[in-house]
């Protein structure tokens, strides 16, 4: 479901003076040096050293926050101003099966209009990104404000030493970000159609339930644990939730994983453990469904043990009057790419919501989203060379409103 805002300036308005695009072998220099690490979360493969050594080159100070076996960093330029940031992932998924990929998944390939690899999409290429529009802003004109990375090496595991971590260096320290652009990849067909403002709430659940083990031939003697596991099942799914608005598509809950141990076909299982996971719309908090899950399972299984895992909170950030992150990102796409790009709150859970605050702005700008996670993870190399220049269009946007 997309987002029904209306936009606050001209379309395609622009005030921006034209710069050359940057050099296509550098650009794809940069994503091949980090799709060539192997950095599996947490493991960020390298990739650390090498963006900073990057940075550092570019005038920046970095500091390295690494905690149980997750590396990030933030890296700071100027001290005056607001503060601008770009934030992302380093890290990737595993591969799956070698013998389906085309290539050396490890290896950025490079055929005809196409890159290839993992981390293609989600998101290498945003920092490559990232990186030559930094490198071009800074080579081009002196700046007012703050620039600010924000990297972590794990964003697709449990995120609890990543980006949460260093949100909260930030706020000790006292540094607030006024605008943020989170690399994910968010385009449907082609780099800027579709910029995220927001993520549903994420809450995951798992509930274990005891019957009594027995024979099949003798059921008066037992009470099976899958059958309550159903009636739970059945309480779950038959719950009503929101159906959206214009801000949030509406919850739903999906179960995921049903277990009974060890199967033997004329033994009735004594226990039974059912996962699933609700994505929530601001309707809910997390507190108000973890009451609405206990409260329904307890209806059928008072002896049944509920956990709750892996809570991801919604984020949304709205329109402003004054200096608007949202409405500049539409211009920048407008002005690179001819479309006016579609707003939007679909899909999974990202690091913005660590990051989103009444006074932080945040967006999550990136390329085709397609075969994330897929076997021959790829893009094409124009959505790439898109993204650097709508990257580096709203700097200078940002730049003028300093």
């Amino acid at each position: 479901m997309n987002v029904a805002l209306k936009p606050l300036l001209t379309p395609c308005s622009s005030s921006v003076v034209e710069k050359p695009p940057a050099p296509r072998e550098q650009l794809l220099g940069y994503a091949k040096a980090l799709i060539n690490r192997k950095s599996i979360t947490p493991d960020d493969g390298g990739c650390h050293s090498w963006l900073i050594a990057q940075l550092e080159q570019l005038g920046f100070e970095c500091t390295e926050i690494n905690r149980c076996g997750v590396k990030n960093f933030i890296a700071t330029y100027g001290t005056q101003g607001k503060a601008v940031a770009f934030a992302g992932h380093t890290d990737v998924v595993p591969p799956g099966d070698l013998s389906r990929w085309k290539s050396d998944p490890f290896i950025a390939t490079i055929n005809h209009s196409t890159i290839t690899g993992r981390g293609a999409a989600d998101m290498k290429t945003g920092i490559a990104a990232m990186l030559s529009a930094t490198k071009r802003l800074l080579g081009s004109q002196s700046i007012k404000h703050r620039l600010i990375w924000l990297i972590t090496s794990d964003e697709e595991g449990e995120a609890e030493y990543g980006t949460k971590l260093l949100k909260d260096y930030l706020d000790v320290n006292g540094v607030l970000l006024d605008y943020c652009i989170v690399g994910e990849p968010t385009a449907t067909k082609r780099t800027g159609d579709t910029i995220k403002v927001g993520r549903r709430g994420s809450l995951s659940c798992e509930i274990s339930i005891k019957g009594k083990q027995g024979h099949v031939a003798y059921p008066q003697y037992a009470q099976n644990a899958l059958h309550i596991a159903n009636k739970v099942i059945q309480s779950l799914v038959s719950l009503e939730w929101d159906m959206g608005c214009h801000d949030f598509p509406g919850t739903s809950l999906q179960i995921t994983h049903i277990d009974s141990g060890e199967f033997t076909d004329n033994i009735i299982p004594g226990q039974s453990c059912v996962n699933f996971n609700i994505r929530y719309s601001a309707s809910y908090s997390q507190e108000s469904l973890q009451s609405i899950i206990s409260k329904t399972v307890s209806q059928i299984d008072k002896s049944a043990q509920v956990t709750f895992s892996r809570p991801c909170l919604p984020y949304l950030t709205h329109p402003r009057d004054d200096i608007c992150l949202i409405d500049l990102a539409k211009q920048a796409v407008c002005n690179v790419t001819g479309i006016f790009p579609t707003l939007s709150t679909s899909g999974g859970t990202s690091d913005g919501r660590f990051i989103a605050d009444s006074k932080t702005q945040v967006i999550e700008l990136g390329v085709p989203n397609s075969t994330i996670h897929q076997v021959n993870e790829s893009i094409n190399i124009d959505d790439l060379i898109s993204l650097e220049a709508i990257y580096f269009d709203l700097l200078l946007r940002l730049s003028k409103q300093a």
